[in-house]
């Protein structure tokens, strides 16, 4: 196999030439300068490397600013992303994009310094997933919930926290604990523990906060068979529209009285309402209840959404 340095300038610039500028497929170049297809392949990617070939692309705006400028007016936001995806989207691929996109907006909110607590969720992972490393940031992150089941997963706020820890360094503190217990004494006698009393003293002085918004529908709950569909259906006789860490809220963003808030081991909505900078990932127009609650209820101080959630917002 030839090196790099056999192909010389001018080879380089004649196969690369066939192909970007006259458009000929890699195999009539092989017809052409008597080479084989692969090598051709091999020459187009060293012309590359060497600067020989430079592709320019006119910038992408991800972002719609009109939703945007609207949601701020709306809704008294300072700051909201809302990323475009493609009209034939389904759920998994919108919170790609948005997670794609939106992550270097979301790190840009962040401190570099502080406590930050970590939400779990779909969304929250696609998000944390695509966050590039900064040597400048040391935050001590904190789980912000227990995790959904037994069975650990990237979607749980242990391992989105991890993840952040691994990529920028810091202090990582967690639960250690379900997101969801048997009742309300089992609850209790977790809370009473030190280790958690002191885990929740630092939640409630956090800097800031990453929390998805979840809807009732579709929900993650019913995918780990944590609640089923008569759960939901109790929770929608009570008003409930959505939930942030575990946590069920109204259309107002009060917390609703259910059997499951006394058996949730998460923050506090109370607590979080009082974090400087809380920003909120969901997408698709289905949670457009769930977002607006967690807005009207003064939970989120930032957005992170798609168009379809945003013009199902606006239209509410």
């Amino acid at each position: 196999m030839p090196r790099k340095a056999d192909y010389s300038d001018d080879e380089l610039r004649l196969v690369a030439t066939l192909y970007y500028v006259d458009g000929l497929g890699q195999a009539e170049i092989t017809n052409l300068v008597r080479v084989s297809q692969t090598k051709i392949s091999r020459m187009l990617a060293v012309a590359l490397e060497r600067g020989i070939v430079r592709i320019s692309v006119d910038q992408y705006n991800a972002r719609n600013p009109k939703l945007e400028h609207e949601l701020c007016a709306r809704f008294g936001l300072t700051e909201v992303a809302v990323v475009k995806t493609a009209p034939n989207a389904n759920p998994e691929t919108a919170r790609q994009t948005v997670g794609h996109f939106g992550a270097p907006f979301v790190s840009e909110q962040l401190p570099n310094s502080g406590t930050l607590a970590m939400g779990g969720g779909r969304s929250v992972s696609e998000l944390v997933h695509r966050f590039r490393r900064n040597d400048a940031r040391r935050l001590t992150i904190v789980q912000a919930m227990g995790s959904i089941d037994s069975n650990v997963s990237s979607v749980d706020s242990l391992e989105l926290g991890r993840s952040l820890v691994k990529l920028w360094g810091g202090e990582f503190l967690t639960l250690s604990t379900p997101a969801f217990v048997e009742d309300k004494k089992t609850r209790d006698f977790f809370l009473a523990s030190e280790q958690i009393r002191s885990v929740s003293e630092r939640l409630k002085k956090a800097d800031a906060a990453i929390v998805g918004v979840g809807p009732l529908d579709l929900s993650v709950y019913v995918e780990r068979n944590v609640l089923d569909e008569n759960d939901f259906i109790q929770l929608r006789k009570i008003g409930a529209v959505g939930e942030i860490c575990g946590r069920f809220f109204d259309k107002n963003g009060r917390e609703c009285a259910s059997y499951w808030r006394d058996r949730v081991i998460s923050i506090d909505l109370d607590d979080l309402r009082k974090i400087p900078q809380v920003i909120g990932i969901s997408s698709g127009a289905v949670r457009a209840p769930a977002i607006a609650g967690a807005l009207k209820g003064g939970m989120l101080k930032t957005l992170l959404t798609d168009e379809s959630a945003a013009e199902a917002l606006l239209a509410m």
